[in-house]
């Protein structure tokens, strides 16, 4: 007969999980829809079909935020290092353009998640390179381990995590700036990344703008922080 406390912990593990796909579906879903609305942008009547889109995707946000919630992940939406706060302001209007692209690296174990964020932050101006898995992530980055400005890290991947990879990642370069998107994450585990030096957090889903004008604020945060200590700090962190 199966002990009762191991099936609470396997419920309780199911229910992180159906969690986390349910963001990463919605990240999915959201991406594509802006993706097509782009496309469809002044056909009659398709404002109206997309008006609908937006609010049930926002609608089955809200409900997997609860599902997040209970299964004892973090209620923050947007959460930043303490010493980037007061810096990394999301900026509503666009900024002038940069002498140079910055370089992203996003990491996911979803292609297709990994299809619309190149598409995306391409589109934005960022030079976007992608990986499925730690493994790759950290093949990229020990070939050129300061190649990147901001590595977009996935916390829920197959044989090696988030969390590992941040760790590995850090090990090869000390200042790598890496932001973690992923749809659940237990706040406790949270707080230990960002004492390891981690830069942010971000919970799937976002929209397409959000994410743009997050990490745009985080890399400008960077860029300001290069004249004082901020970099050391996370860096010693």
């Amino acid at each position: 007969m199966e002990n009762p406390a191991d099936e609470s912990k396997q419920s309780q593990e199911a229910e992180k999980k159906a969690a986390s796909e349910l963001n990463n579906l919605l990240e999915i879903i959201s991406g594509t829809s802006a993706a097509i609305e782009n496309i469809w942008a002044g056909n009659d009547g398709s404002e109206k079909y997309f008006g609908m889109l937006r609010t049930s995707v926002d609608r089955a946000a809200k409900v997997t935020a609860q599902l997040v919630e209970h299964a004892g992940g973090t209620d923050k939406k947007v959460l930043f290092h303490p010493e980037l706060v007061e810096l990394a302001r999301p900026r509503k209007a666009a900024p002038p353009a940069p002498q140079k692209k910055r370089r992203l690296l996003v990491v996911d174990d979803e292609p297709m998640a990994l299809v619309l964020a190149k598409r995306i932050l391409s589109e934005e101006g960022f030079e976007v390179a992608t990986a499925q898995s730690g493994f790759e992530c950290l093949d990229f980055v020990r070939k050129r381990p300061r190649h990147f400005d901001l590595v977009l890290l996935d916390l829920s991947m197959p044989f090696m995590d988030g969390e590992e990879t941040f760790g590995r990642l850090r090990a090869i370069n000390p200042e790598i700036v890496v932001l973690l998107s992923t749809g659940f994450i237990a706040q406790e585990r949270l707080d230990r990344m960002l004492a390891a030096g981690m830069a942010g957090f971000l919970r799937k889903p976002h929209r397409p703008d959000e994410l743009v004008a997050h990490l745009r604020s985080v890399l400008a945060s960077v860029k300001m922080s290069r004249a004082g200590c901020l970099v050391n700090t996370l860096a010693t962190s």
